[in-house]
């Protein structure tokens, strides 16, 4: 596991000089969701420090007691009767994508005093089975988080289709990042984070290529 974590690495590093980009400036997101400690640990070990779930019982479960100098992700979807412990616990939630998520997240930041760093997910390919607000409407979203709820949105993440090209979705991320005035991209995964390297990612997230492949999702 050490070992494949030195290679993605050494990937990630070759990609951000073809794109012309800074030297680390792009972050690996490990996601551990559904691992065994026993890969996870080499990888901890080695020096990753930050890691993505997608459940929040889950990730508080293994995280609980080693939460000291990590930085943890919220990668999966968000029930509005988790968002007292996300924000709780979580570092970055980067699926935020309805109203009222947003108006629940906001209330529980007012109560709790701090604030996880939030990233709106985009459904870009406008799949039906998956998570995110349509690209057509990201902006107004976008809007209201700021605007109606006080929400600071620091970024925004995305999951391609499957089968299809990542590139003009990555792409298309991009572009309402840009005229959104959000700086942060998650996007990119074990088959294709060079290819969102190359469009602009700020943060990749790896599983299978790291770990090996087990459970659901790649």
């Amino acid at each position: 596991m050490s070992q494949a974590l030195a290679d993605i690495q050494s990937r990630i590093s070759a990609a951000e000089a073809r794109a012309g980009r800074a030297p680390g400036s792009v972050t690996l997101v490990a996601v551990s969701k559904t691992q065994p400690w026993e890969h996870i640990a080499p990888v901890l070990d080695a020096g990753q420090k930050v890691f993505g779930e997608n459940r929040v019982q889950e990730a508080m479960e293994r995280w609980g007691a080693r939460r000291e100098g990590l930085e943890l992700r919220l990668i999966g979807p968000l029930q509005t009767n988790k968002a007292r412990e996300a924000v709780a616990f979580f570092d970055v939630i980067e699926t935020v994508d309805r109203e009222k998520l947003a108006r629940v997240l906001a209330d529980e930041i007012q109560r709790a005093g701090k604030a996880p760093r939030l990233y709106v997910q985009v459904n870009t390919g406008q799949e039906p089975q998956k998570a995110g607000v349509a690209p057509g409407e990201a902006d107004a979203f976008i809007a209201a988080c700021r605007g109606t709820y006080g929400l600071t949105v620091e970024g925004l993440m995305c999951i391609p289709p499957f089968d299809a090209d990542p590139a003009p979705h990555f792409a298309a991320l991009r572009a309402i990042a840009v005229r959104n005035g959000v700086e942060k991209l998650s996007m990119g995964m074990s088959d294709d984070f060079e290819i969102a390297i190359a469009e602009g990612a700020t943060s990749v997230r790896v599983g299978s290529a790291l770990f090996g492949v087990r459970g659901p999702g790649r």
